[in-house]
């Protein structure tokens, strides 16, 4: 017993340390010592725009103008909105736009976000779409920016950067740490070759290299860039395409979106089980540890303590570790039954490190309950 403890304790201590730290520290250091940069350039092609949405009567207007804002030739841009089985008054406020380059289309029943833009991809006719959801608001400059990168001929993907606005509560705060954590990864994954993911709020591609998405996939910027960076093109991020999202200002607020979103990562791996062949996924080193070992770490969380609590007796070094682990939990807990003591930052990080690997592990028991996530 005590020999697999042993085990257990150290391979689950490697894992989250290269998870949380050595992985982004690898990359970061491989996109200083050796960076490679993006042959930016100025460039006009043809844009079509593709939003899909899905009871957006509270946001569709503000999308709309915020489009109509972009410092780019309306010329060379179409508009596609997909609204997916809305029963609220999406259609009827964006077929009041008297914008001539928008196309509104009605599915009455909901399919899913693939399917509608599967869909509407169809029907566009730019060189370049550009991926955005109903809620953000976009720069000025963020198509002009996204495009400039596509000008390096390399590239067949770029990811705009998502800001977090209106951040009032500790856990608001927490998690936009996180956020702020996770950019900076792919920053570095994207200054050193590819990074694995983009925001769905924002990014642009090579119309050629799109391909149809399987039905009821969740993760379209995941699948996206990836299937691009199969297709030998650079999947990039640029910090000055900028979009604007409210963050959840609670736990509850945060859960449905979240548990959603990460049971989407293991239903990425049943629709393209590809990605976790090395000789097929050019990025699989990337994927594995960014995306993988961060749904397993709750898990191996779980088997560390058990394992330092089991061994705690046997070297100063296991006593120190759970003792760190339970600090930690007193600390996740101070936050959690003291929301004012919540604020200050060891216990808003601590709190949100919690409830997103407990989201983490919801994920795994939602996917295995319901294979079916498609619907929005």
């Amino acid at each position: 017993m005590t020999h697999l403890a042993w085990i257990v304790c150290w391979t689950s201590s490697i894992l989250l340390v290269h998870v949380f730290v050595g992985y982004p520290l690898w990359v970061w250091l491989l996109s200083r010592l050796r960076p490679l940069p993006v042959a930016k350039r100025g460039i006009l092609p043809t844009v079509s725009i593709v939003v899909a949405v899905h009871d957006g009567a509270g946001f569709i207007r503000a999308k709309l103008a915020s489009l109509q804002q972009l410092d780019y030739p309306a010329e060379l841009i179409d508009i596609v909105i997909a609204c997916d089985g809305c029963h609220d008054a999406t259609v009827l406020l964006a077929r009041r736009s008297t914008d001539p380059r928008l196309t509104v289309l009605d599915f009455p029943n909901r399919r899913g976000k693939a399917a509608c833009l599967n869909d509407a991809v169809g029907l566009t006719r730019g060189e370049v779409l550009l991926f955005t959801d109903v809620r953000q608001k976009l720069s000025p400059v963020a198509l002009k920016e996204l495009v400039a990168n596509l000008a390096d001929p390399t590239v067949g993907a770029v990811g705009g950067e998502l800001h977090m606005e209106n951040v009032r509560t500790g856990f608001a705060q927490g998690v936009d740490f996180y956020w702020r954590y996770e950019k900076g990864i792919r920053h570095a994954e994207a200054l050193s070759g590819s990074t694995i993911g983009v925001s769905g709020a924002l990014y642009a591609m090579r119309r050629h290299l799109f391909r149809p998405l399987p039905a009821g996939t969740v993760l379209d910027d995941v699948l996206v860039p990836m299937r691009v960076a199969a297709q030998g093109k650079r999947v990039v991020f640029e910090p000055r395409a900028m979009a604007w999202d409210q963050p959840s200002q609670g736990a509850e607020d945060e859960k449905r979106r979240k548990i959603r979103t990460l049971a989407g990562n293991f239903q990425l791996v049943q629709l393209a089980p590809w990605l976790l062949l090395p000789w097929a996924n050019p990025l699989w080193f990337r994927f594995v540890s960014h995306k993988m070992l961060r749904l397993l770490a709750p898990w191996l969380l779980v088997a560390l303590t058990c394992s330092t609590g089991l061994l705690v007796t046997r070297h100063p070094m296991y006593a120190v570790a759970f003792g760190g682990l339970v600090v930690c939990a007193a600390m996740v807990a101070l936050a959690k039954f003291r929301p004012p003591l919540g604020r200050w930052f060891p216990l808003r990080i601590a709190l949100a490190f919690f409830y997103l690997n407990l989201f983490a592990a919801q994920a795994l028991v939602a996917f295995a309950r319901n294979r079916r996530l498609h619907l929005w």
